[in-house]
C-alpha cells in the first residue's frame, strides 16, 4: 500500500515582483497552480535555469514565504531542514555559535560528531572563516537536526572534493526524503531518484533520476516545437532560442566533446612517465614557439612545508588546463605561480609575450545593484564590442540564455545566478587570449554551465581552470594537474575521472637503472589518429564548405535580430518586421539541418 506524502502543496500561485512566477488568479495569467507531493524517502533533484524560482519554491515549503494562492500541508510530526546557499552567520561568534542557533538548535555533540567527519573546527571565527568551513558548518547544523525532509541548495557548493564524497555516502544512506538543486552532474546522478523540473512556471515531475533528466527535456521541448509549428511566425522567433537552443547546443557539443578526446589523445603522447609535460616532436623549436606558459622546476614552500614541489611542465596555446585538489593543497597558490602573480622559490615561469588574460575568480567582483544590464553590458548603449565582433547587446544577451527583455533591469533585481550570468557575458566579450576560471560553475544552472562548456571548448586560446565539479572538467579540460597535498603534483591527460583512475591504480616501483633504459627503449609517441573512411566527392565537399556556410547563417541571424531588437519596427513597417522574421526562421532551420549534417561528417572523418 502506497504511504501517504510528508509534504504536499496543492494549488500553489505566488507573484513576485509584479509578474506570476507560479500560477496565477486566471488560467490566462501564466503557467498552471503548481502541485507537489513529497513521500517518504522520496530523493528529489529540482531542476530549472536561474531566475525560475528554485529557491523561492524551497522558502515555500519551509514556510518562510507564504504563497498567495494554495494549500501547504506538512504531515504532523515531520521536520523541515533548509540547507541554505548563503546561510547567514551574522552574530554568531564562532561556528558551533552558528550550529546552535534558532528555535530548533540541534545537540551539540550531534554537530560535533558530524563536524569530525567533515574536518572542520567549530571553533573558528565565523567573521573570518572560509566559504568552504562556513559550508562544512551548516552541514554540520542541517544533518544534525536530524530531518524528515532535507531541502539542499547547492550543496557542494565550496566544499573540496573529499567533502563533496562524505556528503555523497551520507546522503546515499540517509532515510528521509531530500529535495536538492545542485549544478554538480555527478553529485545528482548519484543521488536522485526522480526529478522535478521548474520551467517557466510549470513544475513537472518524472519518476526518473537526474541521469534520464536531459532525454526527458529534450522530448518535451520537442513536443513543443512541433505545436508551437502552428503559432504565427513572430512567436515562433521569439521563443526559438529557448525551446530549441538546449537541443542544438547539445548536438553541437556532441562533435565537440570527440574533438576534446581526440585532444587529450595526441596529449597523453606528449606527456612523460615522470609526469613532465613534454611534446616529443621532431623539431623542439617547434613546440616552443606553440608555448604559451612555460613553468621549468617551480616549488614554492610555506614556512617549512612545501606547497608545491619542483615540476615543470609546457602549456600549448588551445590546451584546457584543470587544477584539482582538497582545499588547502594548493590549487590557487599553483594557479597563482603559472599566472605569475607570485614568484616561485625555485625555477621559473615565462609567458609568451603577446598572452593576455582575463581573469573570473570564485570571489566574482560585485555588480552594481542600481545599474542595469545595459550598462554593465554596453556602457548603456546598444552595441557591444564581443572579442572585437560588434554585437547588439540584445542579441549577445540571447547568446547567455537571457531574456532580451532583461536589458533595461536592474542588475539587483537578478537572481544570484542571474547575476554570475551576466558577469559571465561581460568577461567573455573581452579581447583575450588566456582564461583563468577559479570555481567558475558556482552559482550556475545546468544549461547555463552547458553554454558556458560551449564557449569554452570554442575559445581560441588557453584555459586554465581550477574546479571540484567532476562533470565540468571531464567535459573541458585536456589536462589535469592534480595535487594531493603533499606538495606533489600530477599530470594527468585528461578530465577528472583520468586523475582519479591514476591514483587509484597501483604503480610498482623500478630500480633507477631499468627505469631508464626501459625509457629509453619506449617507442615513439602514437602519431593523431588517422582520418576515418574516405568520403564521396558530395560529403567530402560538405564537410569542408558547411562551417562557413553555417558561420554565414549566423551573420544572417544576428544581423535580423539586430533589425527586430528595434521596438518601434512592428508598428512602422510590419510587411517588413514579418518579411525580416521569416528570413530568420529559414536560416535557423537551414542552420540546424546543416550543423547535424556537418556533425555526421565529422564523426566519420573523425571516428
Amino acid at each position: 500500500m502506497a504511504q501517504p506524502p510528508i509534504f504536499s502543496l496543492e494549488g500553489l500561485a505566488l507573484q513576485q515582483g509584479g509578474r506570476w512566477l507560479f500560477g496565477g488568479p486566471t488560467p490566462s495569467s501564466g503557467a498552471a497552480p503548481i502541485d507537489l507531493h513529497v513521500l517518504p524517502g522520496d530523493r528529489l533533484a529540482l531542476i530549472g535555469r536561474n531566475g525560475a524560482g528554485k529557491t523561492t519554491l524551497l522558502k515555500i515549503i519551509t514556510g518562510r514565504i507564504e504563497a498567495d494562492r494554495g494549500q501547504r500541508r506538512v504531515k504532523p510530526g515531520t521536520k523541515i531542514v533548509f540547507l541554505e546557499q548563503e546561510p547567514d552567520f551574522s552574530g554568531a561568534k564562532t561556528l558551533m555559535d552558528f550550529a546552535l542557533s534558532g528555535d530548533d538548535a540541534p545537540a551539540a555533540h550531534e554537530v560535533e560528531a558530524i563536524a569530525g567527519q567533515l574536518g572542520i573546527d567549530m571553533t573558528r571565527d565565523a567573521a573570518t572563516a572560509s566559504g568552504g568551513e562556513r559550508r562544512r558548518a551548516a552541514i554540520a547544523r542541517a544533518l544534525a537536526q536530524e530531518p524528515d525532509l532535507l531541502l539542499l541548495d547547492e550543496p557542494t557548493n565550496h566544499l573540496d572534493l573529499g567533502a563533496i564524497d562524505w556528503l555523497e555516502d551520507w546522503l546515499s544512506r540517509y532515510r528521509g526524503a531530500f529535495i536538492t538543486i545542485s549544478h554538480d552532474r555527478t553529485f545528482l546522478t548519484r543521488l536522485t531518484r526522480a526529478t522535478l523540473w521548474l520551467d517557466r512556471g510549470t513544475l513537472r515531475r518524472k519518476e526518473v533520476g537526474f541521469g534520464g533528466y536531459e532525454a526527458w527535456e529534450e522530448q518535451v521541448y520537442a513536443e513543443e516545437a512541433r505545436a508551437a509549428e502552428r503559432l504565427d511566425a513572430k512567436l515562433k522567433i521569439e521563443a526559438h532560442w529557448l525551446e530549441r537552443g538546449v537541443t542544438a547546443r547539445r548536438k553541437r557539443n556532441q562533435g565537440r566533446l570527440e574533438k576534446l578526446h581526440q585532444m587529450r589523445a595526441v596529449r597523453a603522447a606528449m606527456i612523460s612517465g615522470a609526469g613532465t609535460a613534454k611534446l616529443k616532436l621532431a623539431s623542439d623549436d617547434d613546440f616552443k614557439s606553440k608555448s604559451v606558459i612555460v613553468a621549468e622546476g617551480i616549488s614554492k614552500t610555506y614556512g617549512e612545508r612545501p606547497v608545491i614541489k619542483p615540476f615543470s611542465l609546457r602549456i600549448q596555446n588551445g590546451d584546457r588546463i584543470g587544477i584539482v585538489g582538497a582545499n588547502g593543497a594548493g590549487k590557487t597558490t599553483l594557479l597563482k605561480l603559472l599566472t605569475r602573480e607570485i614568484e616561485p622559490d625555485t625555477g621559473s615561469v615565462t609567458h609568451a609575450r603577446t598572452l593576455s588574460g582575463v581573469m573570473i575568480d570564485q570571489q566574482r567582483k560585485l555588480l552594481e545593484p542600481d545599474a542595469t544590464v545595459r550598462q554593465i553590458l554596453a556602457e548603456g548603449g546598444d552595441w557591444i564590442d564581443v572579442r572585437g565582433v560588434r554585437k547588439h547587446v540584445q542579441a549577445y544577451l540571447k547568446d547567455f540564455l537571457f531574456d532580451p527583455g532583461l536589458v533595461d533591469t536592474k542588475v539587483g533585481i537578478l537572481s544570484g545566478g542571474e547575476r554570475s550570468r551576466l558577469l559571465l557575458a561581460r568577461e567573455f566579450a573581452r579581447t583575450a587570449n588566456l582564461l583563468v576560471l577559479d570555481e567558475p560553475t558556482n552559482d550556475l544552472d545546468l544549461e547555463t554551465l552547458d553554454l558556458l562548456q560551449e564557449v569554452i571548448a570554442d575559445f581560441d586560446g588557453t584555459v586554465l581552470i581550477v574546479s571540484h565539479d567532476r562533470d565540468f572538467l571531464d567535459r573541458t579540460v585536456t589536462i589535469t594537474l592534480g595535487l594531493d597535498g603533499s606538495g606533489k603534483v600530477d599530470i594527468v591527460a585528461g578530465g577528472y575521472a583520468d586523475w582519479e583512475a591514476k591514483r587509484r591504480k597501483p604503480v610498482a616501483a623500478k630500480p633507477a637503472a631499468t627505469a631508464r633504459k626501459d625509457e629509453a627503449a619506449a617507442p615513439p609517441p602514437p602519431p593523431p589518429p588517422k582520418a576515418g573512411p574516405k568520403l564521396s566527392y558530395k560529403d567530402q565537399r560538405d564537410y569542408e564548405i558547411l562551417p562557413a556556410r553555417i558561420a554565414e547563417l549566423e551573420v544572417a541571424i544576428a544581423k535580423g535580430e539586430a533589425i527586430l531588437a528595434d521596438p518601434e519596427l512592428y508598428a512602422k513597417d510590419p510587411q517588413r518586421f514579418a518579411t525580416i522574421s521569416k528570413g530568420i526562421e529559414n536560416a535557423r532551420a537551414e542552420k540546424d539541418v546543416a550543423e547535424e549534417r556537418w556533425l555526421m561528417l565529422a564523426e566519420q572523418v573523425e571516428g
